[in-house]
């Protein structure tokens, strides 16, 4: 899979089909789309793309409001590589972008970058400025362009429709295995493992910790876990995510995992750990001697879990 930026540059070397939205969490719902536009360009003939935005509009237009990403870009991209997918391309959403009639939208990203042949959008798909354009606009240009539109299909789990928003939803309630089941994966947090104060290694559980790179998680807790990575299964450990205030007064969230019998040096190393089952949620304690004794409850619960299969 190959990734080509912004609205003027490289070009797809030939038609193709594609697709364009944010993929936050590149669910059950991506997935089958992705591979619902594979099988178009199959018949086609045709490679397949997929037009993402960075920022997310809804983080351009309304930061402090927009919801948290599911994943940050740099996994997201790892998935759509794990699918049938050639190209994306990756447009920076600012104001010049925010402003494109949605005309210009179709003929400079659409036409004259992509030379598309079939798009695969939502029946709500607004683009173009103030989202002026809507999907009976876009059909018509695509007449005019020499381009088909045709609509997703929603995808069910539990007789509710897959999206991002309803995977959020579930993370938050602690709700682990139905947030796989709309994902088709447990949910993962990918990172490097860093230098930490030591403190869990003087408490008798060290931990691999993993700055996670921004402010606003979708979960919070502590957590039965695996992670991969490190060896050829996935190891299993617990977790505590949660944001802690820096001196710089900032805010940063970590990833903290102790991982079972495990001896090793992971400094350095990309992982992802995978949230199988919430124990509980963050908490204060009186003193270190409290919090030991609650790692050691949760190190057993997590045990625990995975024991029980």
């Amino acid at each position: 899979m190959r990734v080509i930026h912004g609205v003027s540059g490289t070009t797809c070397p030939s038609a193709c089909v594609a697709s364009i939205g944010n993929f936050d969490g590149v669910h059950l719902g991506h997935q089958t789309l992705v591979r619902r536009l594979a099988e178009e360009g199959r018949r086609l003939g045709l490679p397949v793309a997929i037009v993402l935005f960075e920022p997310q509009p809804r983080e351009f237009f309304d930061p402090d409001q927009s919801p948290p990403r599911l994943m940050r870009l740099s996994e997201k991209l790892s998935r759509l590589a794990d699918l049938p997918v050639d190209w994306v391309l990756l447009l920076r959403f600012d104001e010049k972008l925010a402003n494109l009639a949605p005309e210009d939208f179709v003929r400079r990203i659409l036409v004259e970058r992509l030379h598309v042949r079939h798009l695969i959008v939502g029946d709500d798909f607004r683009f173009g400025r103030g989202r002026a354009g809507d999907h009976e606009l876009l059909c018509r240009l695509g007449r005019l362009h020499g381009f088909t539109v045709s609509d997703t299909e929603s995808v069910t789990v539990d007789g509710f429709r897959v999206s991002s928003t309803r995977v959020r939803e579930a993370l938050w309630r602690g709700d682990m295995a139905g947030a796989a089941r709309l994902l088709g994966r447990p949910y993962a947090l990918r990172g490097r493992v860093v230098h930490g104060d030591q403190l869990g290694r003087r408490l008798g559980f060290p931990t691999a910790n993993i700055e996670l790179r921004r402010e606003n998680i979708p979960v919070q807790g502590v957590f039965a876990v695996t992670m991969s990575g490190i060896s050829a299964e996935a190891w299993p450990g617990v977790a505590n995510i949660g944001i802690r205030p820096t001196v710089s007064g900032s805010r940063k969230a970590m990833l903290e995992t102790h991982l079972f019998d495990f001896t090793g040096d992971l400094y350095g190393r990309r992982v992802e750990v995978h949230l199988h089952h919430k124990l509980r949620d963050e908490m204060r304690f009186a003193d270190i001697e409290d919090l030991k004794e609650q790692i050691a409850r949760d190190a057993a619960a997590a045990r625990g879990h995975f024991a029980a299969g």
